[in-house]
């Protein structure tokens, strides 16, 4: 018998349409909150591991990726016939401390700004630390490995492919670092625009109107459509005021507006990577490079 207890299992098997790393060499990971969670994953002396599965995000052994609150789930091709099943976790934030949270980011109009335009700021990180509520896992112990190969090292390479493909997940839409923290996109930004509103003080329009009645009297609701989305949180006017401010904001405006540095690549950013069967990650950068190529040049 072997000593060497995988000298029986060889290459891993070749796959067709998995979520191939972008990076075909050197790091892995390009925007800062990419790197930055690789940095803390790195501090844990996890790097000689991480290095270990490198070659199988790169060969595209993930098949699939998914981002949940407090969970993150992948299937990975190994040298088996079977893939493997791999899940790491990290415990979400209550939804009390969101709120905390929400209400800092509300109060603040560089950060809302920023986060409603699809963009994460770096000193985002600054702002959940200071809430007591730091983004990124404090020590190894936060995170939950799991793998149901033979391998008894942790993190195994399936592991580790897995962590380089999240860390591409981060780099495609930085808000599934939030989400897998217990916030979604849709959630969170919902909330700000609400906390937004309330904070301006305008009165939002209920979201359902009154459709014309039938004719046997019966009158139902429909949730506002087209152009009357844009007027809900605007103050009502009587007429004849409002002939009078035409040309004047709805609501004050400041003194000087703020300026948002963006790419060309924003609306790429806002709506995330594609799904697996139109090309995921790699279409998305494929896009970037052309929406880059083809917009105006600012600099």
């Amino acid at each position: 018998m072997s000593t060497d207890r995988f000298a029986d299992y060889g290459r891993p098997r070749r796959v067709d349409g998995g979520l191939r790393a972008r990076s075909a060499r050197g790091a892995i990971g390009r925007s800062w909150w990419s790197r930055r969670f690789l940095e803390v994953l790195e501090s844990f002396a996890l790097g000689t591991r991480l290095t270990r599965g490198r070659s199988y995000a790169r060969a595209g052994q993930v098949l699939t990726l998914d981002i949940a609150p407090g969970r993150v789930s992948a299937v990975v091709q190994g040298s088996r016939p079977k893939p493997y099943q791999v899940s790491i976790a990290l415990r979400p934030f209550p939804d009390a401390l969101w709120s905390r949270i929400e209400e800092e980011l509300a109060g603040q109009a560089f950060f809302s700004a920023r986060l409603l335009a699809g963009d994460l700021p770096d000193e985002l990180e600054e702002l959940f630390v200071a809430a007591g509520a730091p983004l990124f896992p404090a020590g190894v112990d936060e995170l939950t490995q799991r793998c149901n190969c033979p391998d008894f090292a942790v993190p195994c390479k399936h592991l580790a492919a897995t962590f380089y493909l999240l860390a591409e997940a981060f780099d495609a839409d930085p808000f599934e670092l939030l989400h897998w923290r217990g916030r979604s996109r849709t959630q969170l930004l919902d909330e700000l625009r609400a906390r937004r509103v309330e904070a301006t003080g305008a009165v939002a329009l209920p979201e359902t109107v009154d459709a014309p009645s039938e004719p046997d009297g019966d009158q139902s609701t429909v949730a506002p459509v087209g152009a009357s989305r844009a007027l809900v949180g605007l103050l009502t006017t009587p007429l004849p005021e409002a002939a009078d401010r035409f040309w004047l904001p709805p609501v004050p405006l400041p003194d000087r507006p703020p300026r948002l540095v963006t790419g060309p690549d924003l609306l790429l950013r806002q709506l995330g990577a594609p799904a697996p069967a139109i090309g995921g990650p790699g279409l998305l950068e494929r896009l970037r490079r052309a929406y880059r190529a083809f917009g105006p040049d600012d600099r």
